[in-house]
């Protein structure tokens, strides 16, 4: 089983986790703490992974000289596609409501929306984000404070000399390349984790939250879909006047790659051999972008991550209000800069977002979550497809700022 590729090894999970669920009733049970030691192993990596990899991804931008006029436009053109597919998903899973209709409970108590986490006003959420103490930060699990403190402090660590910089930023990115060897690892044992969150859901919950996952998993399709066959080619042809048609056939294998291998770092490679051969952007111009935008610049994941913990809300039937969604927003697009851009990372990511708006410590949420881990795979494949199409444009827009020439004379 170990051989196959890690989709199957999940889906086999799967399947085998609800035929024991369905076979031994309540005494599967005995299962069910493989899905809690393996969710908590996610969340174990949390506090290290933000630190190590928002820090590591700021300080690659260089010198403050290259965090000039360059690198205003590409955080411009990140934070625009991010926002815009985190709203993507907000509004679609709004319309939809995908985790409405399900009768949902552990245990006797029924969830408490009021134990959410609510902010008085805009000003209060800016306050929340800036920690007194950042290592209390770290110990308490202030997501928001922490990814405050990781970008303010690798913004810093750019400003001092050369030589103690080189150490640092050295130190930060062994930091960074270890925290993404233990999230692979933690992410090997995922069959293992479905296999017991899938006999816990069945056994507690039933079939019916099984449908209500069927429509969370379109309403992400859709969502993706429409990020990536709608707005960026308007975003792509709004910058740069050409037929996104041309962008989409010229980066076709950097797409194929990035489907079956989800990893925008393992695509790195292919989709910078894209750029320049197909599409004549410089290595001046490929070598700044696309590094930084599979470290930073995800929006498959922030979309998936906003749209998810809505769900996730609507299961245990707590309305959000605006400002709670707002949080959702920010802190979607903040921890999407921080996720490992290797299979499933967005897995760890999305306990950001909950811990955000006070949601993680619910005990019906690994449930949930576990439900949502088993059909994540091709969703994964698909997130990873649309992360590296928002950093070829993001290129190619760049190239065109900085008027190179000959762009797609080769196709």
């Amino acid at each position: 089983m170990f051989n196959l590729k890690l989709h199957w090894q999940v889906l086999i999970a799967m399947i085998a986790g609800a035929f024991v669920a369905m076979v031994f009733g309540e005494r599967a049970l005995i299962f069910s703490p493989l899905g809690t030691i393996f969710m908590k192993l996610l969340k174990m990596v949390i506090v290290p992974l933000i630190l190590f990899s928002v820090t590591s991804g700021v300080t690659s931008i260089g010198d403050s000289n290259t965090l000039g006029r360059m690198g205003i436009k590409v955080f411009g053109y990140y934070m625009l596609t991010s926002i815009l597919a985190i709203l993507v998903g907000l509004s679609l899973t709004n319309l939809l409501q995908p985790g409405k209709g399900i009768n949902f409970s552990v245990d006797s108590n029924k969830f408490d929306p009021s134990t959410l986490s609510q902010p008085n006003s805009l000003a209060d959420i800016i306050i929340r984000m800036i920690p007194s103490n950042p290592i209390k930060a770290m110990a308490d699990g202030e997501i928001l404070a922490l990814i405050f403190w990781s970008i303010v402090l690798g913004i810093a660590i750019t400003q001092i000399s050369d030589k103690p910089k080189k150490a640092i930023i050295k130190g930060f990115d062994y930091g960074f390349e270890l925290m993404m060897k233990l999230t692979q690892g933690i992410i090997s044992f995922l069959p293992i984790g479905v296999f017991g969150l899938i006999i816990n859901a069945i056994v507690n919950s039933g079939i019916d939250l099984f449908k209500v996952i069927g429509f969370y998993w379109i309403t992400i399709a859709i969502g993706l879909s429409i990020h990536w066959l709608i707005i960026l080619p308007l975003v792509f042809y709004s910058f740069t006047k050409i037929n996104p048609i041309k962008h989409w056939k010229a980066m076709s294998s950097a797409f194929i790659t990035a489907f079956s291998t989800s990893t925008s770092l393992g695509t790195l490679p292919v989709t910078m051999n894209c750029l320049k051969k197909n599409i004549g952007v410089s290595n001046k111009t490929s070598s700044f972008v696309l590094p930084l935008g599979a470290t930073i610049n995800m929006d498959g994941t922030a979309l998936y991550e906003c749209a998810g913990v809505l769900f996730i809300s609507q299961v245990l039937g707590a309305e959000l209000e605006i400002y709670q969604q707002f949080i959702i927003v920010i802190t979607a697009f903040l921890a999407s800069i921080g996720t490992a851009a290797i299979p499933s990372a967005g897995l760890v990511m999305i306990f950001i977002v909950l811990d955000a708006v006070g949601l993680s410590n619910n005990p019906e949420v690994p449930i949930i979550v576990g439900a949502m881990l088993a059909v994540d795979r091709p969703l994964d494949m698909f997130r990873t497809v649309i992360n590296i199409t928002s950093d070829s444009i993001g290129a190619v827009i760049l190239a065109k700022s900085e008027n190179e020439k000959n762009l797609y004379k080769k196709l």
